[in-house]
């Protein structure tokens, strides 16, 4: 979709269908001849109530009167609401070209939550999908103008490079694992690393990551045929020693559940077990589109995880890459195994904070379902920038606690570590407490996305991927870069 800027009033663009919000107590901010968008609102049509909407014909084009409710309580989520609200109305009305006709006095944020929503709503996955006949084929907005008094080129710019990295994360996540495997996702760091110039990229294979002593990471790999990736992805726009952010993501392409086998039910989804993965492959790429004065090093372990003659088995103990042992209990515990040795190799490359993302645990789908991913963090201070980029962009976090007493869970009578401790007792605090063992004294923060990486059942991103996670790293590079 294209999206340009104007300070002309609506009607002297080229849009076939202009939305306009109104907030309670207040009222439409011109009228138009032939276009009584006021009167809509003085009858009950329209109301100012957040995502009602109403249409009305004047000049050639449609009009929506969209509630925008209290002007208060009004940020870039609920901007986003509304806008994904419109689109959900625009297929029936055959709109080609939209304006969104933004309120006075938006701050930047609730600027790009507009354009946010319109573009996460708009998105479609259907490469897999025969195409319809001619005559059935529902009509796409083509373009987004952006019309305000004052120039908003920068915020909205910024919203578009994030919101398609967003759906370009979506479109990972949601490709069929039979196409979608580790190299197809070190292929993809490949392609971001060619796009910009402050991007580089190395990828190690099953023998490089075997070599590198990497022997958790490693086991999960063995009942695959398929070759994993150990990517490491670089942002440096600048000459210097060691890197301002580490972000870690798992990308296990597809989690059968190896010989600990799922469910048969449990499976069909499981082709979203890379999220975290592509979240940050694609946060990365547009921090280095925005020209964020941050060094970056994200490291994505690439996996599938399957049951053969050659897989890990309960019993196994291996050896991580910080020489820690860990006896395998379960083997669909294998996201922890692969996460641990990404974390230690983040945090050797020089990472001054560390963030993973991960689909880890079922467990957490039963203590904040699908609104907010848990936050594990064993630095204060970096917990609470971590939050604030999550209040900050709507992809909501909750902080749980790391005791001591937790970690009594995952201790081993034959090795250091278990990689699960006992069925239905914490599980997605004692993952935690299983992936700290290896950061060190970098600080460090966990994000179980396994409740929001998919069916999130926001206006934006109701059903299929999401791409929760993107917006959240770009604006906490964005916050350690100081802007």
């Amino acid at each position: 979709m294209r999206v340009t800027t104007t300070t002309q009033a609506p009607v002297d663009t080229a849009a076939d269908t202009v939305a306009i919000g109104v907030f309670e107590g207040e009222d439409v901010a011109h009228d138009l001849d032939g276009a009584p968008l006021q009167a809509l609102l003085d009858s009950g049509e329209a109301r100012r109530t957040l995502k009602h909407l109403a249409l009305t014909h004047a000049a050639g084009r449609r009009w929506l009167v969209v509630g925008l409710g209290a002007r208060d309580d009004f940020d870039a989520e609920r901007a986003r609401a509304a806008a994904a609200t419109v689109v959900g109305r625009l297929g029936e009305l055959g709109t080609r070209t939209l304006c969104w006709e933004l309120p006075h006095r938006l701050d930047e944020a609730q600027v790009g939550g507009f354009v946010e929503g319109t573009l996460l709503a708009a998105h479609r996955f259907d490469r897999y999908r025969a195409a319809p006949p001619e005559d059935e084929t529902p009509a796409r907005v083509e373009e987004l103008i952006v019309s305000d008094h004052h120039d908003v080129s920068a915020p909205v710019e910024r919203a578009v490079l994030v919101a398609e990295a967003q759906n370009r994360a979506r479109d990972l996540a949601a490709t069929p694992p039979n196409d979608l495997t580790p190299q197809t996702l070190a292929e993809r760091a490949r392609e971001l690393a060619a796009e910009h110039a402050a991007l580089s990229v190395a990828v190690l294979g099953r023998d490089g990551i075997a070599a590198a002593g990497m022997g958790a990471f490693a086991a999960v790999t063995q009942g695959s045929d398929a070759e994993p990736a150990l990517i490491t992805l670089r942002h440096e726009p600048a000459d210097g020693d060691g890197y301002d952010l580490g972000l870690v993501g798992k990308a296990v392409t597809f989690d059968s559940g190896g010989l600990s086998i799922k469910p048969a039910a449990s499976m069909a989804t499981m082709k979203f077990d890379m999220a975290g993965g592509a979240a940050v492959l694609e946060a990365v790429g547009a921090i280095a589109a925005l020209g964020l004065p941050v060094r970056v090093v994200a490291v994505v372990g690439a996996t599938e995880n399957m049951p053969s003659g050659r897989a890990m088995r309960p019993g196994d103990v291996v050896r991580a890459r910080t020489g820690t042992t860990i006896e395998i209990v379960n083997t669909d515990a294998e996201g922890r195994l692969v996460l641990a040795d990404c974390l230690a190799h983040a945090r050797e490359l020089g990472a001054r904070r560390l963030v993973d993302l991960a689909t880890l645990t079922g467990a957490i789908l039963s203590a904040l379902g699908h609104h907010r991913a848990d936050l594990f963090a064993d630095d204060d201070a970096w917990a609470a920038a971590v939050e604030r980029a999550a209040a900050a962009t709507g992809e909501l976090v909750w902080r749980m606690p790391l005791d001591p007493e937790y970690g009594e869970l995952i201790k081993s009578p034959i090795a250091d570590l278990v990689n699960a401790g006992e069925r239905g007792l914490a599980g997605s605090i004692t993952a935690a407490e299983f992936l700290r063992r290896f950061t060190g004294d970098v600080p460090w923060a966990h994000v179980d996305i396994a409740g929001t990486a998919w069916d999130l059942g926001r206006p934006y991103a109701a059903k299929g991927a999401s791409g929760w996670g993107v917006r959240l790293l770009v604006d906490l590079a964005r916050a350690v870069a100081g802007e």
